[in-house]
């Protein structure tokens, strides 16, 4: 691999990273209930469409041809993980 591409790699990555993990640390102060309202089901909704949108980017630097295929087997191989 050109070492020019894996180092803009590695410093893009690297900040857009650190920016995710402040989000969902500020996401976290939500939680706090003195300033707060909220339904577990509007919390079951955020951490859902977060879960689909890292699936989703994860499958991105996945190079396999299955992309996108559901078995059960690699759920349970998954969960044992």
């Amino acid at each position: 691999m050109n070492n020019s591409k894996n180092e803009r790699f590695k410093r893009i990555a690297s900040g857009r990273t650190n920016k995710i993990l402040d989000q969902i640390r500020l996401l976290g102060n939500c939680s706090n209930k003195n300033n707060y309202s909220y339904t577990e089901e509007e919390v079951k909704k955020i951490f859902a469409a977060i879960e689909q949108e890292l699936k989703t980017a994860k499958a991105r630097f996945n190079n396999s041809k299955e992309k996108g295929k559901f078995e059960l087997w690699h759920l349970k191989k998954q969960l044992m993980q």
